[in-house]
């Protein structure tokens, strides 16, 4: 007997990024409108990466009450804010600008050397923002990883076991000699402390891979599938070529 997806995401595709980026757009100044006016505010957790650049211009230059929004950030490489790795970087310079300027921005990346000694500091940060959050938009990656939640990553474990309270972890390359920066990651636990997911992601690839992750398997070899096969939260999955 097959194994049932607890629950099954919403489905939107798109013949076009610009048609996506459009739609969605719309979709989330909808959602800060109706947040704002039910709760007085509106909590974002967004992503970095190439794939949301043109949709956080799109919402820079929309009017909204963008001074009751507070936005921060799945996950953040630990460099420096202006290494153009930053996704940090990314958020103020394509996000939280023109209209947006006014939105309240947390980051996820301190002064200290390493990320683990960052975590009780950033776990306090994220416990000040309003929750659940309205909105969580996350990415996907071709390994399968969402947020900074990487494949067989150290920290992994920690990050997507949801009896633990952080809200904030270090999560670092499963090899010593691995060029990718060590990062800080929301947990699963903070992810789903939300009321809508948004995973957004283009190409035929990437495609592919969110079909292996409706799959029955481990977490820990594709760890978008914590996110996609739970049903705590209702996740839409807009996708373009």
């Amino acid at each position: 007997m097959s194994e049932t997806l607890p629950g099954a995401p919403e489905e939107r595709r798109f013949a076009s990024q610009a048609e996506l980026n459009m739609a969605l757009a719309q979709s989330v100044v909808d959602l800060v409108g109706q947040a704002v006016t039910a709760r007085g505010g509106a909590s974002l957790v967004v992503s970095g990466g190439t794939t949301p650049g043109p949709l956080f211009d799109r919402l820079s230059a929309v009017a909204a009450p963008w001074e009751r929004v507070t936005v921060t950030l799945a996950d953040e490489r630990w460099v420096a804010a202006d290494n153009p790795l930053s996704n940090a970087r990314l958020v103020r310079t394509r996000l939280i600008r023109d209209r947006a300027s006014r939105a309240k921005f947390v980051g996820l990346k301190t002064g200290d050397a390493e990320p683990e000694l960052a975590e009780p500091d950033l776990d306090a940060a994220l416990r000040a923002i309003a929750r659940p959050f309205d909105l969580v938009l996350l990415g996907l990656g071709e390994n399968g990883h969402t947020a900074s939640l990487f494949p067989h990553a150290q920290g992994l474990a920690a990050a997507l076991n949801t009896a633990e309270p952080a809200l904030a972890r270090a999560i670092r390359p499963t090899a010593p000699d691995d060029p990718v920066p060590p990062r800080m990651s929301l947990s699963l636990r903070a992810l789903l402390d939300s009321r809508r997911i948004v995973l957004l992601f283009t190409g035929e690839a990437k495609w592919t891979v969110y079909r292996q992750a409706l799959e029955p398997g481990a977490p820990e070899a594709l760890p978008v599938r914590a996110v996609l096969r739970q049903s705590e939260v209702p996740v839409e999955v807009w996708w373009a070529p």
